[in-house]
């Protein structure tokens, strides 16, 4: 009987055990399903501001004159450019643009920043208490990489309209969007309109080397004690399909990356390549670059823009993808290592490392007594130029004979800060890009490149990277490549989308 009682005490101890370890993973399992579930800040069609449809624009016009744009050769290379003399182009843009804009150049006032062919353009309101809104876009483009001309679609500069297509270099960066403002502005003035809040156009010259005169023409407003309410520039649109969520998806820029470029110097003994040593200075700057590939900077989903990038998707995303970002707790190796092996996911996670430019020995059987290498980093808002360089200085400290040095042609610059998403300019744009997108959701992006918004930051902290139209992939790599083009669509909805933004600003500025 003592025997009997005592298995019969083993098997309950065994049943509560079992019982406690079900109960823990019932309890685990319906933590992770809770906050699957209730992930996710997609904001309802309710929410949305309800826009006035503003003035009618022809898409068709709007293509013509972006074709009239592209002609204008208006090419930066290096950073000072154009040089004198070589304005040209800049010259004929600008007398074009008054041409074609006349209501436009009635309604406000222009001017030349000082010292740069950036224009700046003020439309007066009628409510000094209000704030300005700045739209910002830029006149120069990249050029055409030299024997590349014949695999065009559309000749490069000929700004040629086939089937349903604007081709040229800028028709997506940026005249599309340069054209599209101007339209807006001359539809709205054609229409009577008078804003409420001043607007302000910012047209720079240089965006592609430098954004010096963006720069300069922000220095300027602030020299004038004017502070923004909003201002907005290139850098993202509507995605077709969403790497995401493969549905439709407008990104707005809330921030963009830094940059810094650090110079890799490994020094040892040279002498002849035929009695080379062991550890020579190639080798020291090769190990070094390895340490760099293998230690990237860490990621980090926890801030803006990345946690809300990821929580006004959700509402597209798969069951398995919201699961494992809502519970990050228990997936987050999972998912940084999948979004490292995309190079543009792994750049909005992370400070990307990208070695570009290397230097060492003057001839093939000469042993380098100094090797180096130039890195180049862009700088993850929650990163800074400080924590780059101590993350380079500490992966490579075991590594003899090593320095690492800013690039004196580049002193560094962190990340722009991150705006809100709270306020009436965010939802102005949430509504316009659902307009624009046929109802598409939004949601905020870190822009991984540079632009000239970045200077506004020093005028208001409302500084936002959004253009109203659909791309999809095929669109995207003309991007400072081949048949780069703009649809004649797209040209409608960049034309008809400013304008709502303008008449949204004015309308929250009434309520």
């Amino acid at each position: 009987m003592a025997t009997l009682q005592k298995n019969w005490e083993m098997e309950a101890v065994f049943k509560r055990i079992l019982l406690g370890i079900a109960a823990i993973i019932f309890a685990f399992v319906a933590i992770i399903l809770f906050r699957t579930f209730t992930y996710g800040e997609t904001p309802t069609a309710s929410e949305l501001m309800e826009i006035p449809a503003g003035p009618d624009i022809s898409a068709d016009q709007a293509a013509q004159h972006l074709s009239e744009a592209i002609q204008f050769r208006t090419i930066t290379l290096a950073s000072g450019d154009p040089r004198p003399g070589q304005d040209g182009a800049w010259l004929e843009l600008h007398d074009w643009l008054s041409t074609t804009y006349p209501a436009t150049h009635a309604a406000m006032t222009r001017e030349i920043v000082p010292g740069t062919l950036t224009l700046l353009y003020k439309w007066e309101g009628t409510d000094a208490s209000l704030k300005p809104m700045l739209l910002m876009a830029h006149q120069d483009v990249v050029p055409v990489n030299i024997g590349t001309e014949g695999d065009w679609d559309g000749a490069p500069f000929a700004g040629e309209i086939k089937n349903g297509y604007v081709y040229g270099r800028g028709a997506i960066d940026d005249k599309g969007s340069l054209v599209g403002i101007m339209e807006a502005a001359e539809a709205l003035a054609n229409s009577g309109f008078t804003p409420k809040r001043t607007i302000y156009f910012m047209l720079g010259h240089d965006e592609e080397v430098s954004g010096s005169g963006a720069e300069a023409g922000i220095a300027l407003l602030k020299s004038r004690d004017v502070e923004l309410e909003m201002a907005l520039d290139e850098g993202f649109m509507i995605i077709d399909p969403s790497p995401l969520t493969g549905k439709p998806m407008g990104f707005i820029g809330i921030s963009e990356k830094g940059y810094l470029t650090l110079n890799i110097t490994a020094t040892a003994q040279g002498g002849h390549s035929s009695t080379p040593p062991r550890n020579s200075a190639v080798v020291r700057l090769s190990r070094a670059l390895i340490a760099l590939d293998e230690n990237q900077m860490p990621a980090d989903f926890s801030k803006p823009p990345v946690s809300d990038l990821f929580a006004r998707s959700a509402g597209d995303m798969s069951f398995t993808q919201r699961m494992a970002l809502a519970n990050l707790w228990l997936f987050q190796g999972t998912v940084e290592k999948s979004m490292a092996e995309l190079p543009s996911a792994n750049a909005m996670i992370r400070t990307t490392t990208a070695p570009t430019m290397m230097t060492g020995s003057a001839k093939d059987n000469v042993l380098a007594q100094r090797a180096i290498a130039s890195v180049n980093f862009r700088i993850h808002p929650n990163d800074t130029t400080e924590d780059v360089i101590a993350h380079v200085k500490r992966v490579t400290a075991d590594i003899e004979g090593l320095t690492v040095e800013v690039s004196e042609k580049n002193i560094g610059s962190n990340a722009s800060p991150v705006s809100p998403t709270d306020n009436l300019a965010y939802r102005v744009l949430e509504s316009a890009a659902s307009v624009a997108g046929n109802g598409a959701p939004s949601a905020p992006g870190l822009v991984i490149g540079a632009t000239d918004a970045r200077y506004a930051t020093a005028i208001t902290p409302n500084v936002y990277r959004f253009a109203p139209a659909i791309l999809t992939p095929e669109d995207l790599s003309g991007f400072h490549g081949t048949n780069e083009r703009m649809s004649v669509e797209n040209m409608g909805r960049l034309s008809k989308g400013y304008a709502q933004i303008i008449l949204g600003m004015d309308q929250g500025a009434a309520n």
